[in-house]
């Protein structure tokens, strides 16, 4: 019997930690030979997996070899920068046999599943495909950590990095459901006047105009940026901008698609295609039917254009309208042999991205704080991973402790829906449900 019973990781409410927030005992159900945790960490100025992973090593190994007996995999590995070597020599005196270092490149995106899973193991994942595919389970570190603790505790802390124009750039233990303006001022608050936070990083997050959003499961970090930053710009512009400047100023000099790392593996996403588009009007015929594989991780727009133009909108937007038409390539072609003709030697170093977006000239530290973010009142929201919203659980009024469940999936079907549990992360009483969110006080 395996350590951790998928049953206990269910219950826990173990999500995805550094990504959408996939149900864990939903990817845990599979059968893999392998079990990669992805501790590559390429969103620029964050250092949540690696602090997490240093601090915590012991429980990260043990929810790691708990996730290969549950999936029967044989093999585990660990994918980290190859430049954090005090991590990596702290690994090697604590790692199984069965469970190997995966030194990676300081490049972007490293911790793209897809990608990650061609460096350390060289299997391409199929275009609209997933690692259990190609018999591999990919894991955060932080989901590792959670699943280790899944039979003593539930989830009810999430670590984060708050980078960028901050005082003191931090890596935070704080209980979910505290916003995010709590964390920005426990890394001392901005240095700049009128910041704007990127949550979930510069490349892949988004722009967040409520400084009082809550911190779910899912949340990784907090970039804080002033407003006339270009990132921040950037994010900014509106679709008919988008287009317009699209239209008058692409060359078609295809740098978009020649870095595109979905490309790169093989994939038939061309991203120039999808700008030749807004020229042509041909959204959705077969030269931009390519962008439903899309990884949306923004290097086209923010790193590859030499024009500043943006391509990832272009291919979302084209995306997207795909998927309300219903239209899908149902059996996309692969380039078997790009990967290694072109894959390796057109990686973005992330010391030349970060001088491209302006981030040099913030602090690219963020050690862990000792302590837990102390709060007095959080929100439980009722939907911090992919699948059916969690029902409320309790009542306006009802005393909950630390751990208790407040949420749960629906039952459809006479079977509870695609989901995962969420639970009270500090002891007080329910003020309100509302908003999408179980308000919990301290008395």
């Amino acid at each position: 019997m395996p350590r951790v019973a998928l049953e206990a990781v269910q219950e826990a409410g173990v999500v995805g930690a550094g990504g959408a927030g996939f149900p864990t005992q939903a990817k845990l159900a599979g059968a893999a030979d392998t079990v990669l945790i992805n501790a590559a960490e390429c969103e620029p100025l964050l250092h949540k997996d690696k602090e997490v992973l240093r601090e915590y090593v012991d429980g990260v190994v043990e929810g790691t070899v708990a996730g290969m007996e549950l999936v029967g995999a044989r093999r585990g590995a660990i994918g980290i920068k190859e430049k954090y070597t005090a991590v990596i020599d702290l690994l090697g005196k604590k790692l199984p046999r069965s469970i190997e270092v995966a030194p990676l490149r300081d490049a972007y995106p490293a911790g793209d599943e897809f990608i990650l899973v061609y460096d350390v193991l060289g299997r391409v994942i199929p275009p609209a495909g997933i690692p259990l595919h190609v018999g591999t389970v990919v894991m955060n570190v932080e989901t590792a950590l959670n699943i280790a603790r899944a039979t003593a505790r539930p989830v009810t802390e999430k670590f984060l990095s708050v980078a960028g124009a901050v005082a003191q750039p931090v890596t935070l233990r704080v209980p979910v459901g505290v916003t995010l303006r709590q964390c920005v001022e426990a890394a001392g608050g901005p240095t700049v006047p009128d910041a704007h936070y990127l949550v979930g990083g510069v490349m892949m997050g988004w722009l967040e105009e409520d400084h009082d959003a809550l911190v779910d499961k899912t949340t990784g970090g907090v970039v804080v940026l002033p407003a006339d930053h270009v990132v921040v710009r950037r994010r900014r512009q509106d679709w008919g901008q988008i287009v317009r400047i699209g239209r008058s100023a692409c060359d078609q000099c295809s740098f978009c698609t020649e870095l595109c790392p979905r490309w790169l593996l093989g994939h038939p996403i061309e991203p120039h295609l999808a700008m030749r588009s807004l020229e042509f009007n041909l959204v959705g015929e077969a030269n931009v039917i390519g962008t439903a594989f899309c990884c949306e991780c923004n290097l086209c727009s923010l790193y590859s254009c030499p024009e500043d133009l943006d391509p990832k909108n272009v291919c979302t937007q084209n995306k997207r309208r795909l998927a309300r038409e219903g239209r899908r390539w149902s059996d996309p072609p692969l380039n078997p042999r790009r990967p290694e003709l072109h894959l390796e030697n057109r990686k973005a170093p992330m010391a030349r991205l970060m001088y491209k977006l302006g981030l040099a000239q913030f602090r690219n530290v963020g050690p862990l704080a000792e302590n837990l973010l102390p709060a007095e009142r959080v929100g439980i929201k009722l939907k911090q991973h992919i699948g059916a919203a969690c029902e409320p659980a309790v009542e306006a009024g009802q005393p909950v402790r630390a751990g208790e469940v407040v949420g749960r999936p629906p039952v459809q079907n006479g079977k509870p829906a695609l989901g995962a549990p969420v639970h009270a992360s500090i002891d007080g009483v329910v003020a309100e449900i509302t908003g999408g969110a179980v308000w919990i006080e301290r008395p």
